[in-house]
């Protein structure tokens, strides 16, 4: 579909000043606006018939856009050519249809596999709904909610508590960045990743979102896994006390965490006495201090 075009009539004989903007579905409604003057001028009668001889005509065409993508239009929309396939995630109950343009989908190594027949519809028994959404809206708009603003925080929400005591806002990106692992799409891991360090949590959040990161992710995923160790080798002498024996359980049910704070406070403790006795432990003014 071509992009709309916008027509400003001039003073020419017979030009009503019109301005049109043409596009998308040709058929749809179309709404006109016409603006008459003041009441003082109409009050004055020839006045008033000069004010409606000069008046400019407004002309909108609506355009028929999926629900989908009404939020947000793009200047390329050669993707709204594309077929509309559906998207049926989880099961049971909440299993829910949710459709996108296949040229958008096709973006990921995973969607084009699976498209590259005739496919129409994509079963996701598996996926996260609110993950998949989140990808879809990025797909879209090259973001998803919450948004980073330009101050690097993010765009606060009344609903959604200043500090996350659950782990759920935890949860949220990490369940983005494994979606975009699975889904091959880098640039959505990095961008949901960089989310989780702007949240303010407890002990009991990051804990939650630790068991998610080991039971969800490689062994080798250092970009999620490394910050997680080293959060916890900073202040787990402290932190543990404050998880109700969950610290211990968390141990004991996945090796490879314990493993990889007990590396990372032995490396702090190496470190420490080649330079002499400086103590970086516990040295950063962060409040959640996730990297090395």
């Amino acid at each position: 579909m071509a992009e709309p075009e916008v027509h400003i009539g001039g003073a020419d004989a017979g030009d009503e000043g019109d301005v049109e903007m043409q596009g998308g579905d040709q058929s749809a409604d179309v709404v006109e606006i016409s603006e008459t003057g003041t009441t003082q001028d109409r009050a004055t009668g020839a006045a008033a018939k000069e004010d409606e001889k000069s008046a400019q005509r407004v002309t909108f065409v609506e355009y028929a856009w999926t629900p989908t993508i009404i939020f947000y239009i793009r200047k390329r929309t050669d993707y709204l050519k594309s077929p509309m396939i559906s998207l049926l995630v989880g099961t049971g109950p909440s299993q829910t249809l949710l459709t996108a343009h296949k040229a958008l989908l096709t973006r990921s190594p995973f969607f084009s596999e699976k498209l590259a027949s005739s496919n129409s519809q994509v079963d996701l028994a598996d996926e996260d709904l609110d993950a998949m959404s989140c990808f879809l809206e990025y797909l879209y708009t090259g973001e998803y909610y919450p948004h980073k603003l330009p101050s690097g925080n993010l765009e606060p929400d009344p609903e959604v508590p200043k500090i996350d005591d659950s782990g759920a806002q935890l949860l949220k990106h990490a369940k983005v960045y494994t979606l975009a692992d699975k889904l091959g799409m880098p640039s959505l891991k990095s961008l949901s990743h960089s989310k989780i360090h702007l949240i303010t949590s407890t002990a009991i959040a990051e804990l939650a979102y630790a068991r998610y990161v080991y039971s969800h992710t490689s062994r080798g995923d250092l970009t999620i896994r490394k910050p997680v160790a080293s959060f916890w080798g900073q202040r787990s002498h402290v932190l543990r006390h404050e998880t109700e024996g969950s610290f211990r359980d968390m141990c004991l049910e996945f090796p490879a965490f314990s493993y990889d704070v007990l590396s990372y406070i032995l490396d702090s403790q190496e470190r420490k006495s080649q330079r002499g006795g400086e103590d970086e432990v516990g040295k950063s003014a962060r409040k959640r201090a996730r990297g090395i």
